[in-house]
């Protein structure tokens, strides 16, 4: 199989520094995977719910909800069956289709993040101008946009990565990603190369410019306002802000560890950090806006609280549905995997 030259498998090795700790580690994981199941539908059932939030901040945080759950997906469902498993091989299509969700994924979120950036910028710069620019039809294509772009520019280049013949099927990772791919290959890399800079500049780099752009010329207003309106802007922007750094430092991880030699690492923390890009964005970005947003925060009180109004009533029913409803998919997964571990 080394010497094929479109090799049908692909053997994720990474697996293999886990060694007697995998089922400890699908049990936490299975548990992880639940606790971000559950904190982003918590988050996307309150904003599509309660018509106090259909406002375009609480559209995007909704959005980033959305791809959390998509991105996780795309990961775990393969990684825990992995985890149980004693080969660790993945056929060629589910390989290149997991790369295509994880780097839409990620690509999702900087582009979501860009433009809740470009609507905290002019809810605080132009306050006046708000309605005029961010409204609903604007909103929508924003939207499209940041799912649009990002899907057909990451699909160019897994359809180029997915036609380069390789001279071996070893991919040193918990999951598959295309930089590990491509050094696989047996022929010049070029035109990969010089796509793969191009979609990374225009998905990566440039929302990553804006953000900033944006939060200095906010930073610059506000050394000229009052207290009340610094700490009013802290707390709108705060989360957005957690949220920006905290994927930035995953995504720099990621990419760092494509670039090195990951034998030279300590085998659990090469995992650990392998494992931040995809895990801790999905369940620390529905805490923060959760906490950090009193809109979002008061309906979620509304919801846990058990009133006598019929509408609070409705909700705390809903709650309690949604919460039942993971609490029977865990078991459910629980007893899967059970019988898959004792077959």
């Amino acid at each position: 199989m080394e010497n094929c030259t479109y090799p049908p498998y692909f053997n994720l090795t990474m697996f293999g520094n886990i060694g007697n700790y995998r089922y400890p580690a699908f049990v936490l994981c299975l548990l992880l995977y639940a606790c971000i199941i559950s904190a982003n539908l918590v988050i996307i059932v309150v904003i599509s719910r309660e018509k106090t939030l259909h406002e375009p901040m609480y559209i995007f945080v909704m959005c980033l909800s959305i791809n959390s759950l998509y991105g996780s997906a795309g990961f775990f469902f393969r990684f825990l069956r992995d985890l149980l498993s004693d080969t660790h091989l993945i056929p060629r299509s589910a390989c290149f289709l997991q790369i295509h969700v994880i780097y839409t994924y990620a690509s999702y979120e900087l582009t979501i993040l860009g433009i809740m950036a470009y609507d905290r910028y002019v809810a605080v710069c132009q306050p006046l101008h708000y309605h005029i620019k961010i409204t609903s039809k604007m909103v929508s294509k924003l939207v499209a946009f940041a799912y649009v772009y990002p899907a057909f520019s990451i699909a160019a280049c897994v359809y180029l990565s997915s036609r380069l013949p390789l001279c071996g099927n070893t991919i040193p990772k918990v999951f598959c990603a295309t930089w590990p791919v491509v050094k696989l290959s047996c022929v010049s890399i070029v035109i990969n190369d010089l796509v793969g800079r191009f979609v990374s500049i225009s998905t990566v780099f440039l929302p990553l410019a804006f953000v900033l752009y944006t939060y200095v010329r906010i930073i610059l207003l506000c050394r000229k306002r009052s207290s009340k309106f610094r700490s009013k802007v802290i707390q709108n922007c705060l989360p957005h802000i957690i949220t920006f750094v905290n994927y930035s430092i995953t995504a720099f991880c990621d990419v760092a560890l494509s670039r090195i030699d990951l034998e030279n690492l300590n085998p659990f923390l090469a995992v650990i950090l392998s494992l931040e890009f995809v895990v801790i964005p999905p369940i620390v970005n529905p805490v923060v806006y959760g906490l950090k947003l009193p809109e979002i925060r008061k309906c979620l009180s509304r919801m846990l609280s058990c009133s006598k109004h019929d509408r609070q009533t409705k909700s705390h029913r809903v709650a309690v549905f949604s919460l039942n409803l993971l609490c029977y998919c865990f078991i459910v997964l629980v007893n899967v995997s059970l019988i898959v571990t004792i077959i």
